[in-house]
């Protein structure tokens, strides 16, 4: 089954949310609002938003209210995402021009920040202070991570801890949060809402790890940009870290550079798959996989809680 197909029955407010993104991201400057709506159009999963519906249908359930938050975790993403181009001078996003690409990196940070600020101005109305303190917390964690990435890259000798450290700022926390501040917009007991949060990370890390495999699996047609590209440009993800554990492995990989060309690029992802690397990472999100299904056992029985078991297992089943 398809994902979306999963989550059909919020077909009706993934709508409300869709049209809030466009009429939120409607500046005063036409020059913000063309690269704003670039980036909203250049479409996405919307996941976060989903996390955030199926988290709150464990409370009272209000699409009025749920609306906030869910548009909101999905501008942060989007924000995010604009940065993250800047920092690896990424031309290319789902097939698309990025909106570093397509204008400049000073248009595309103060894009950035724009859509952040728009995030923290819908929340507002949520008046749960609980929520907005951990919202703050989370912007700041990935905000660290942004740096942290910067740090790491092309630093050959980090190590798995590193790197689960790294992706859980990147994207575990961001859906995590979403799973968490949908409940709480819900009014859900404390016990719940966190229960939702560590449900959210685990399944997080577990789509992380599986996007930076598909890096070396899938081709450039089905991921919109080069086969490799995370390596080449310095991110050191599982699969690189588990090849590594071969010492003539570690030294092809530490030859990588970011103006290695595609013929090279490729022998080390050939390399990088003959080690077994591919089949440890699988296993490591695997583990993140089976301690999400553990923590949804403890939460009451309704169609959110199957979905959200659905979902975590397509998670683990995407195209190698």
């Amino acid at each position: 089954m398809k994902l979306k197909m999963m989550y059909s029955f919020l077909n009706s407010d993934i709508n409300i949310i869709e049209k809030e993104l466009e009429e939120t991201i409607q500046p005063k400057s036409p020059l913000l609002r063309q690269a704003s709506m670039h980036t909203l159009q250049a479409g996405g999963k919307r996941i976060r938003p989903v996390f955030v519906l199926l988290a709150g249908k464990f409370g009272h359930y209000d699409i009025h209210v749920m609306k906030n938050v869910a548009v909101a975790l999905e501008l942060i993403h989007m924000a995010s995402l604009v940065h993250d181009d800047v920092i690896d001078d990424a031309d290319l996003r789902r097939g698309q021009p990025t909106v570093k690409s397509k204008w400049d990196n000073k248009i595309a940070m103060y894009t950035g920040d724009f859509v952040f600020a728009l995030a923290l101005e819908l929340m507002t109305n949520i008046e749960k202070p609980a929520a907005h303190k951990i919202l703050a917390n989370t912007i700041v964690e990935v905000t660290v991570g942004e740096i942290q990435q910067i740090k790491d890259k092309y630093r050959f000798d980090q190590n798995l801890r590193d790197y689960l450290r790294r992706i859980k700022r990147k994207t575990a926390l961001l859906i995590a949060v979403s799973c968490q501040l949908g409940a709480i917009a819900a009014g859900v007991e404390e016990d719940v809402h966190k229960k939702l949060y560590r449900f959210g990370y685990y399944v997080g890390m577990s789509y992380q790890i599986i996007d930076d495999i598909l890096d070396f699996t899938s081709t450039e047609k089905e991921l919109g940009k080069p086969a490799g590209s995370d390596l080449l440009q310095g991110n050191i993800t599982a699969p690189a870290l588990y090849a590594m554990e071969d010492p003539e492995v570690r030294r092809e990989i530490a030859k990588v550079h970011e103006e290695m060309d595609s013929e090279d690029i490729a022998k080390i992802i050939s390399l990088i798959k003959q080690t077994g690397a591919i089949e440890k990472s699988i296993a490591l999100s695997d583990h993140y996989l089976d301690k999400a299904i553990a923590v949804l056992d403890e939460l009451p029985e309704n169609k959110a809680k199957k979905t959200l078991r659905d979902i975590a297992k397509s998670i683990g089943r995407r195209k190698f």
